[in-house]
């Protein structure tokens, strides 16, 4: 009944969580939806037994050697199939016979072992009882006479310790019995605390399900919740998606006409330090011809002095005339066409702020969410509502199931258990108390029997006087010998009962132990009970037919087990979706369906978005016919190439006053030192500035000539991207905005989609975790009756009947010893010469054939001489 409510708790568990679709795709961002509560359960199913674990290791190895054979699956199956002993004849069938056979050939081992007992029940009486009666007719060593023999000594310490070995042997497998009796007592008096574990273990299990569940729905606020955030966010949501896709075209098109706008610029510059340039170098090429021809008709005049004639100056001063030459201007400026038309148009073009038009294209792209905004506010509050109502419906439905009712059966249910095992603990107590008690009587019998033996190799080996005859031993020696036959007689009396406890707790503790416990750590006894139509002829699988009343469901005693002990949910242990299938109830596809229709019918008008009107693209033509591609660039760049001068004055100076320095000293050589520095003013005064006039003007050209390339084609090309990027918004935006509607639908749909896939998985794997009933199983089967009964029962025969064995050796050596402590009524007389044993002395008489070298009388022995 139990199962049963535990179902109907979790059928419930299920429907009170429904709300999703099953088709699940991931969405972009990831809920986090924290952890199911739940509780550490505190039973811990293992088993430890401590030290008498090597005990427990040798009877299973033992047990091993006994029964060697795997467990018999198909033979127990088979049996089961056959319902043997049903009609008259069964066993009779050939198939039957067969089965037979076979169980006997898997129970041979036992069958051997309990026929050796029962053969030591029957037999070992009945040698005591002729034992007994033979000794009576002085027979068996019953008769008070002792053979003298040369290897008496060691005999009798061969006796003793063979003795000695065997009672230590039986002492140990005693100490094993006790243990193992005192472990079980111990066990049972402990387990008291794990059963109220597992109940208390059961009790968490069903006042936490409640919780799980409330959480499972508490937690629909968290997707709702995301969703709602991301609705109140439609501009930067939405409205960023399909401000993305469409500035993939949009962004490009409107750099390039900002990159235009700032060409534009960048133009006017260039021209405005060209017409500068050009004005610069043509007034600085005029003033550096002036001062160059005025040095070179300095420089003549000097060069035409008279000293100039004098045989040392004379060739140095034709050198310096024959370079006058060189000091001219290289580069002709004047012929430069202007700029000034080019620069006129530009200057019109700048009139309009091409970049302002362009940012007022950004502006309008960039306010799309703010749109978006506007033209959802309907349709947005609409979804909102639809989301509350499914939060509002799934707490009705919560309310309105029985789930309380249920759990609060199943905890009356626990109780009234709970309060059964606590009233009849205290019986299982006492009968346990009784089982103890005859065992430790079992346990008793053979610490009497050791006493004796123990008492008896104490008393004989001390007492024992080597120089003492048979007839004259001491009274602790012949004590000795009568405890050893003591013990005797004790294991004749006791053996049997012994023995039939241990056969019958062999054949019980290991059958269960090789067809129980072992199976059911390798969890072959579930497949036998899985086996199809075992447990019932009529269904295939037993569990459920029980629980579905559906046989054909593929619902096994292994799986639940194995689901179970890993702690996963009852739902996914017991295959509930057959009995109630939770997709059905996790679906919310007609709330889904309103709001993925809500969310399509949005309409969002971009045609407002103007990315550059038209006066802003008639500007951008003007600017390509402004006529800068049809400069004269190779003339600029012709005189550009060229030095200012056809000499670098610098090296001129400095080679006119190493010439100076050639001449003589005198007014020659300071004249022409003083033209040398002349020379190096104008150099730093107008070449330099000219140089730097030139650079730029070769950097403007250049940049002139760059822009200027194929620019009506670049012009056409940023109108037609712009023009592109404007049909885009106007005609094309409603396919983008679609398929991002789409994409933004899918997140909000994908939530609660994650919060169904959420759900299944924490009622397959958290909710109602099912750990506490594998528990049970494992606290039943593995721990009471594998762990503290079978194994404990199984040592107890194992130390018993090891003892009872070695009780034959014992009760042989014990016989024989105790000829060699005991007095003897008559010995054996010697002869004095030959040492032939002449005669046998009567009671009273006493001696050996040389006693009387010792001074001892021997009447007897001094007759038979007279006689002779």
């Amino acid at each position: 009944m139990a199962v049963e409510l535990c179902l109907l708790l979790l059928l419930f568990c299920g429907s009170t969580i429904s709300e999703v679709q099953p088709i699940y795709k991931p969405p972009p961002g990831t809920l986090d939806f924290g952890f199911v509560p739940s509780k550490t359960y505190d039973t811990g199913a293992y088993h430890e037994p401590g030290s008498i674990g090597i005990l427990f290791k040798i009877v299973h190895a033992f047990l091993y050697l006994v029964q060697p054979n795997s467990f018999p699956q198909d033979l127990i199956r088979k049996v089961a199939q056959q319902q043997l002993g049903k009609t008259q004849g069964d066993y009779q069938k050939p198939e039957n016979v067969v089965l037979t056979l076979q169980a006997i050939y898997y129970e041979i081992g036992f069958i051997v072992s309990a026929a050796l007992g029962l053969l030591f029940i029957l037999l070992l009486p009945l040698v005591g009882l002729c034992f007994c009666m033979c000794r009576c007719c002085d027979n068996c060593g019953g008769e008070m006479h002792q053979r003298q023999k040369k290897n008496a000594d060691c005999q009798r310490s061969c006796f003793a310790t063979f003795l000695f070995v065997a009672s230590l042997i039986i002492s140990v497998g005693v100490l094993c019995a006790y243990a193992a009796n005192q472990h079980l007592t111990n066990q049972v008096r402990g387990a008291k605390k794990l059963v109220n574990s597992n109940f208390k273990d059961l009790k968490i299990f069903l006042n936490d399900t409640p919780a799980q569940i409330d959480y499972l729905v508490s937690q629909y606020n968290t997707a709702k919740d995301k969703a709602l955030s991301d609705l109140n966010n439609v501009g930067p949501v939405l409205g960023t998606r399909v401000q993305e896709q469409l500035g993939k075209e949009v962004r490009p098109a409107l750099d390039a006409a900002l990159t235009m706008a700032g060409a534009i610029r960048e133009t006017k510059e260039a021209l405005e330090n060209v017409s500068v340039s050009v004005e610069v170098l043509q007034e600085g090429t005029e003033r550096l011809h002036a001062n160059l021809t005025d040095v070179k008709t300095h420089l003549s005049n000097t060069l035409n002095d008279s000293a100039c004639n004098a045989a040392q100056a004379a060739s140095t001063c034709n050198i310096i005339r024959n370079s006058l030459s060189q000091l001219n201007i290289n580069a002709n400026f004047s012929g430069l066409p202007g700029v000034s038309s080019q620069l006129a148009k530009v200057n019109d073009v700048l009139k309009i702020d091409l970049s302002s038009l362009v940012q007022k294209g950004y502006a309008a792209f960039n306010d799309t969410p703010d749109l978006v905004v506007n033209q959802t506010r309907n349709i947005l509050s609409d979804i909102k509502s639809v989301l509350e109502s499914i939060g509002s419906n799934i707490t009705t439905f919560t309310k309105a199931l029985p789930v309380q009712k249920i759990l609060d059966d199943l905890m009356v249910y626990l109780t009234q258990s709970e309060a059964y095992v606590q009233d009849y603990f205290p019986l299982v107590e006492q009968y346990d108390f009784y089982r103890w008690l005859g065992c430790l009587i079992l346990c008793c019998m053979v610490v009497l029997i050791l006493v004796f033996y123990y008492l008896g190799l104490l008393c004989g080996t001390c007492g024992y006087d080597k120089h003492a005859s048979p007839t004259t031993r001491g009274c602790i020696s012949n004590t000795g010998g009568n405890f050893l036959m003591a013990g005797v007689g004790f294991s004749f009396l006791f053996s049997w009962v012994l023995m039939t406890v241990v056969v019958l707790t062999f054949v019980t503790g290991g059958n269960v132990e090789k067809l129980v416990c072992e199976p059911f750590e390798d969890k072959n006894l579930f497949k036998v009970l899985d086996t199809p139509y075992l447990l019932n002829q009529q269904w295939k699988n037993y569990l459920a037919g029980i629980l579905f009343k559906n046989p054909n469901v593929n619902l096994t005693f292994e799986k639940v087990y194995s689901d179970c002990k890993e702690n996963k949910g009852i739902y996914t242990s017991l295959h509930l979706e057959y009995l109630f299938n939770i997709n059905e109830f996790l679906n919310i596809s007609m709330y889904t369906e309103d709001v993925a229709l809500k969310i399509e019918h949005i309409q969002i008008n971009l045609s407002k978005i103007i990315l550059l009107d038209e006066i802003g693209k008639e500007n951008l033509l003007n600017f390509s016919s402004s006529g800068i591609d049809g400069i004269d660039f190779s003339a600029y760049l012709t005189e550009i190439n060229k030095s200012v001068t056809k000499v670098d004055l610098l090296s001129f100076a400095n080679d006119l006053e190493a010439r100076a320095d050639q001449l003589p000293k005198g007014a020659l050589e300071n004249a022409l030192k003083g033209h040398a520095n002349s020379i190096r003013m104008i150099h730093n005064q107008q070449v330099v500035p000219l140089e730097q006039a030139m650079s730029t003007l070769n950097q403007s050209i250049r940049l002139l000539k760059k822009t200027s390339s194929e620019l009506m084609v670049k012009v056409k090309n940023v109108i037609s991207a712009v023009n592109a990027a404007q049909f885009l918004i106007n005609n094309n935006a409603s396919q983008v905005i679609v398929q991002e509607t789409k994409k933004y639908m899918d997140t909000i749909v994908g939530y609660f989609e994650q919060y169904t896939e959420w759900v299944k998985e924490s009622i397959a794997m958290e909710v109602a975790a099912c750990k506490p009933i594998a528990n049970v199983i494992d606290t039943a089967v593995d721990i009471f009756l594998c762990s503290y009964i079978t194994d404990s029962v199984n040592t107890f025969w194992f130390g018993l009947g090891g003892s009872s064995m070695f009780l034959i050796p014992a009760i042989i050596f014990a016989v024989k010893l105790s000829k060699y402590y005991r007095r003897m009524d008559t010995e054996d007389v010697y002869d004095d010469v030959e040492t032939i044993p002449m005669k046998t002395t009567e009671n009273g008489n006493n001696g050996y054939h040389k006693e009387h070298l010792y001074g001892i009388h021997n009447p007897v022995f001094t007759s038979s001489v007279e006689q002779w």
